[in-house]
C-alpha cells in the first residue's frame, strides 16, 4: 500500500511539507490559476486512484473554503480511496449560533457545504483543531466524520517552557475557564480567569481576577487572537493584581493589520506564542512572534 498522498491549498503549503516530513507521506501536486475575470482553474495533477488522500487547508476566507470544497470533490471523483480534510483553522466558529433574529449561523452552513462532498469509497473525515465551540462537529451531516483535536499537549508544553514548574495558567474571560482549569490541573498549576462587567452593548471592563497572582508568572491562553483588545484588557488586570510577568499562548493567530505590533508595544508581554494553524502566524514570525507547528499535534489523528 503506497503512503498517503497529501495535498494543500497554496496558503498551507508549509503544513503540507511538515506533515510529509514527519509522517513519511507523499506530497500531492495541484495546479491552480486565476483567469482575468476572476474565475479559478483547478487541476489535480497527482494520480489519486485507490489512494488514501489528505487535503490540508483552513477556511481563512470564502475563497479558501470554496477551493477546499472544489478540490475535495475532484479528489473523490478521480478515485481516492479515503479522503481526510485537515482543517487546523475552522473559521466562522464565533457564528456558531444565532443571537439576534435573522442571523445566519455560518459555522453550520459551512459544515453543510463540506458535508455535501461526495463520499470516497472508504469514507470522508474532517479533522479540526481547538474549535471555539464544542458543538460544531455535530453540524456535519451524512457520511462525513468530524474529529475535534484539542491543542492541550502543545499549549501545555509551551506553557511549561515559559512558566517553569510553578506559574498561573490564565485565560481572558470565564468563557474558556473550564478548558484552562482542566489543563492547569494536568500541569499541577493554578488556574485563573477574569470576571468582566458589561458597560454597554460594545464595551466591557474587568471587575475581578479569580486567583492570587501576586508575585507570580502568569501565562495567558486564548484560543483565538484577533485584534488583541480583550487580551490586553485581561493582561492589565493580571498586572494590576501583581503578576511578576506575563506571556500569552494562542492556537489561532489571526492578528490582522498591526495587531501584533499593538500587543508588543503594550509592554505587557514577555513572549507571544502562536501555533501555525492559520498562515498569518508564519507571516508574522519575522516580526517577533514565536510559532509552534501543529503538525505533531495533528499527525496521530491522520
Amino acid at each position: 500500500m503506497p503512503a498517503p498522498l497529501v495535498f494543500a491549498i497554496p496558503e498551507y503549503a508549509y503544513l503540507q511539507t511538515e506533515l510529509c516530513r514527519l509522517g513519511g507521506f507523499e506530497a500531492g501536486e495541484i495546479e491552480l490559476k486565476t483567469f482575468p475575470d476572476g474565475e479559478r482553474y483547478l487541476r489535480i495533477v497527482s494520480d489519486v486512484v485507490g489512494r488514501e488522500v489528505m487535503l490540508v487547508g483552513g477556511t481563512i476566507d470564502d475563497r479558501a473554503s470554496l477551493t477546499l470544497y472544489d478540490l475535495a470533490c475532484g479528489i473523490v471523483k478521480y478515485g481516492a480511496r479515503r479522503l481526510t480534510l485537515v482543517l487546523p483553522y475552522y473559521a466562522y466558529s464565533t457564528m456558531e449560533r444565532a443571537v439576534k433574529p435573522g442571523e445566519v449561523v455560518t459555522a453550520k452552513t459551512r459544515a453543510r457545504l463540506f458535508s455535501a462532498i461526495p463520499p470516497a469509497s472508504y469514507g470522508n473525515r474532517i479533522v479540526m483543531l481547538d474549535l471555539h465551540s464544542e458543538g460544531i462537529p455535530h453540524y456535519f451531516e451524512g457520511e462525513i466524520t468530524a474529529v475535534h483535536v484539542y491543542g492541550k499537549p502543545m499549549v501545555g508544553e509551551v506553557a511549561r517552557r515559559i512558566g517553569g514548574d510553578d506559574f498561573v495558567l490564565a485565560c481572558t474571560d470565564a468563557g474558556r475557564a473550564k478548558w484552562v482549569e482542566s489543563l492547569a490541573n494536568d500541569l499541577h498549576v493554578t488556574p485563573a480567569f477574569v470576571f468582566k462587567r458589561r458597560l454597554d452593548g460594545s464595551t466591557t471592563e474587568v471587575a475581578a481576577v479569580s486567583a492570587q497572582v501576586q508575585g507570580r508568572e502568569v501565562v495567558i491562553y486564548d484560543d483565538m487572537i484577533r485584534t488583541g483588545g480583550s487580551l490586553i484588557g485581561a493582561a492589565k488586570a493580571y498586572k494590576t493584581a501583581g503578576a511578576s510577568g506575563l506571556s500569552v499562548i494562542t492556537t489561532h493567530c489571526l492578528m490582522p493589520g498591526n495587531a501584533l505590533e499593538r500587543l508588543q508595544q503594550s509592554g505587557l508581554f514577555r513572549e507571544i506564542v502562536a501555533s501555525d494553524s492559520h498562515p498569518r502566524a508564519r507571516a508574522l514570525e519575522p516580526q517577533g512572534l514565536t510559532v509552534s507547528s501543529v503538525a505533531p499535534l495533528l499527525l496521530p489523528h491522520l
